[in-house]
């Protein structure tokens, strides 16, 4: 797919409930957002196997936010050292990783680019009453071990409902995999809305999300379709995936994240203004 330039502008929404609530979105927006986070200085070089120039799935942030890219086997994420927690989560998942066999870790760690002041762990989670949920599922990396260890890494991990994770998020992951085998590959985002003020978790203080969203694009070459998802941090009760849908631009006035800023823009306005099912 040819690249291009982004030149169109982005807006930032503060407010959430509305668009989760019935998918209107009443927003408090600002003209003018500037990025101001990023890469801190103490990745090393090994840490950097593609840029991300070389992956269309890697999103930019609008918002003024703190973060550190990280490239992982599996996964890129943009980690927020403040809410010890990722930004977005993001990474292209194919028909032949879908039927990989490696068996899950379920061996939770600090992840190793992260300083050990600035994440997450095991004891900030205990009789916290939250799972470890993760962003990129330990089950889209069955491919490979080394992908499938990474997925434990505190980065990929947010404080989420049970219900939330074992319901219907664990059916759009699901989901997910069966799109992938039908396209051929997918590209996923994924990661907790942060806004302002969020609850605190442990002693390391981490970020409890009031919010998930979901990011999905069939890559096709001809004419690329997507998909947003938004989820409040709750339990959903006979609640169809289906009928959680709203169009990516709608996510990205949420988050403040641009999600596919490599793509040409006349691309991205039709795609990201969608939301039918795909």
């Amino acid at each position: 797919m040819a690249k291009k330039k982004r030149t169109k502008k982005k807006t930032f929404a503060a407010g959430l409930s509305g668009i989760l609530a019935c998918c209107c979105i009443v927003l408090l927006l600002h003209d003018s957002i500037s990025f101001q986070g990023g890469q801190t200085s103490h990745i090393p070089d090994a840490a950097i196997r593609e840029t991300a120039d070389e992956k269309p799935e890697i999103p930019q942030l609008i918002a003024p936010r703190k973060e550190q890219i990280i490239y992982h086997e599996g996964y890129t994420v943009s980690y927020n050292p403040e809410y010890k927690i990722a930004n977005w989560v993001a990474y292209e998942l194919t028909k032949e990783e879908v039927a990989g066999k490696v068996k899950r870790s379920d061996k939770f760690l600090p992840d190793p680019m992260i300083a050990q002041d600035e994440t997450a762990t095991n004891e900030d989670y205990r009789q916290s009453g939250y799972d470890k949920g993760h962003l990129a599922p330990a089950g889209d990396m069955k491919w490979s071990l080394q992908a499938m260890q990474e997925s434990f890494y505190f980065t990929n991990i947010c404080p989420q409902n049970k219900s939330l994770n074992t319901g219907i998020w664990n059916a759009l992951e699901m989901q997910c995999r069966k799109w992938a085998t039908h396209y051929g590959s997918v590209l996923i985002i994924t990661g907790p809305v942060i806004e302002n003020n969020l609850k605190r978790l442990g002693k390391h203080r981490v970020g409890i999300p009031n919010a998930f969203y979901k990011i999905i694009c069939i890559p096709s070459e001809k004419k690329p379709k997507g998909i947003g998802f938004l989820f409040e941090n709750k339990n959903y009760i006979q609640t169809s995936i289906r009928s959680m849908t709203v169009p990516i631009d709608s996510v990205e006035q949420v988050t403040g994240i641009d999600f596919f800023p490599s793509f040409p823009l006349e691309i991205q306005e039709e795609m990201e203004s969608a939301s039918e099912w795909i």
